[in-house]
């Protein structure tokens, strides 16, 4: 298992790194691999919250006794503990690779980032909609814009740097 884990990840920067070539006078390695790797990891977690939604739960809700949970929030209940997963294993191993710092403590600070993104997301889509009047799409799409240069970072500068806080 860890012979294909360290190839995936080999493959992982092998391909990230070829395709940073003609961007590597622009932009710094550790920002392209991280674009690269968010990039795999939301078309990862589009896929499988597509197989979730369609195939798993068949677009029917999910009867739990005490709640009924809708079949889009039961896909992202159930494939968000796995893309974070995939996330942070791809940011740990691909990304910030320099980070010294224990796993334990990268996980931790990791999922803190994670839920300030969640949070910032919503007081955003709320701001941006409810009170500036913009179209949500536009809202969700400047949203994410600003969380993906939040995370970036956070996670360069809190979740995986080597220095004490």
């Amino acid at each position: 298992m860890q012979n294909i884990l360290s190839i995936g990840r080999k493959t992982i920067i092998k391909t990230a790194d070829w395709f940073y070539k003609p961007f590597s006078r622009f932009i710094p390695q550790v920002t392209f691999r991280y674009g690269f790797t968010g990039g795999l990891n939301t078309a990862f977690d589009i896929f499988l919250y597509f197989i979730f939604y369609n195939y798993i739960f068949q677009k029917q809700n999910l009867d739990l006794s005490l709640i009924t949970i809708s079949p889009h929030i039961a896909a992202f209940v159930f494939v968000f503990p796995i893309t974070f997963v995939t996330g942070f294993m791809l940011a740990k191993y691909v990304t910030f690779t320099q980070s010294t710092l224990r796993g334990r403590k990268q996980l931790f600070r990791y999922g803190l980032t994670v839920v300030g993104s969640i949070i910032l997301n919503y007081f955003l889509l709320k701001f941006f909609v409810e009170l500036c009047n913009f179209w949500p799409t536009f809202s969700k799409i400047l949203t994410t814009a600003i969380i993906i240069v939040y995370s970036y970072f956070m996670q360069k500068h809190f979740s995986f740097n080597n220095q004490k806080l």
